[in-house]
């Protein structure tokens, strides 16, 4: 019934603990989930969990964040996205929460880093898995520049762990991007964001956890894993007037229409 459309599973907190988390899943009706790469070096993990489970596929990429690791290629995206169950190229795009005493322009490394993943994501017809923290304008801007306006040939995607403003979420809609939701939706302080959820069309919507990461109300403090994700499903229930089985559906038949034609 939910589909967990964004989580670290290789990440040694969850992958440790596989066994449990898939039965937690299941206990859940959690029945699927999609793995994110984050950098060249562990993809192979990634990749491997991927293979080993048929309810897992994958995705290829360096997230905007990483420093200090192998810097990907045009020809290694290309490379790696075309192994088998990887669905979408990311995670990809701009951070500048963390400038420290740098400026946005010294950031040129990472829009084009950017630039290449959207060229891979292009070149092999697969979406993005979007990532923009503090930088939603260079975001928006690069994906338009790069050919991802909406338009017949663009591949879209999802703009992941939405934290952005209403602005931000209609824009990254009329590019033709989904919206994915996750457990911050259900801390005390998203107001703002449950405004965006409350709108955002439920047909344009994924739910994640970013798992082991932002476990959500009542798990908060807890390592998240998949099999909380219902409770994503559950706050975008409520605000709806919805219920959590009718929210868990629609969004997994939006992640199936996302990703069509990979998910064999």
């Amino acid at each position: 019934m939910y589909t967990d459309s964004h989580c670290h599973l290789n990440f040694p907190e969850l992958e440790t603990h596989l066994t449990q988390i898939r039965q937690d899943m299941a206990d859940a009706q959690v029945t699927r989930a999609l793995l994110i790469s984050t950098k060249l070096e562990t993809f192979a993990d990634v990749h491997r969990l991927a293979m080993a489970h048929d309810n897992f596929w994958c995705t290829a990429g360096v997230h905007p964040d990483e420093e200090g690791v192998q810097e990907p290629s045009l020809d290694d995206l290309l490379r790696i996205g075309q192994s088998p169950k990887v669905v979408g190229i990311g995670e990809t795009g701009l951070d500048y929460y963390r400038l420290g005493d740098r400026s946005v322009a010294d950031m040129a490394w990472q829009r084009e880093r950017f630039r290449r993943h959207i060229r891979a994501a292009r070149q092999l017809g697969l979406p993005l898995v979007i990532h923009t923290r503090s930088a939603s304008a260079d975001t928006l801007a690069i994906l338009k520049e790069e050919g991802e306006d909406g338009s017949s040939g663009s591949v879209g995607g999802v703009f992941h762990c939405f934290t952005e403003s209403a602005e931000v979420a209609k824009a990254a809609l009329d590019l033709g991007f989904d919206i994915s939701f996750s457990g911050i939706l259900t801390f005390k302080n998203a107001q703002d964001l449950r405004d965006v959820a409350s709108w955002v069309p439920l047909e344009r919507m994924l739910i994640e956890t970013d798992s082991p990461y932002l476990a959500p109300a009542p798990h908060r403090g807890k390592t998240n894993n998949p099999s909380y994700v219902p409770w994503v499903a559950k706050q975008i229930a409520d605000l709806r007037g919805l219920t959590v089985e009718a929210v868990g559906e629609q969004t997994s038949r939006n992640f199936d229409r996302l990703f069509a034609g990979v998910l064999a």
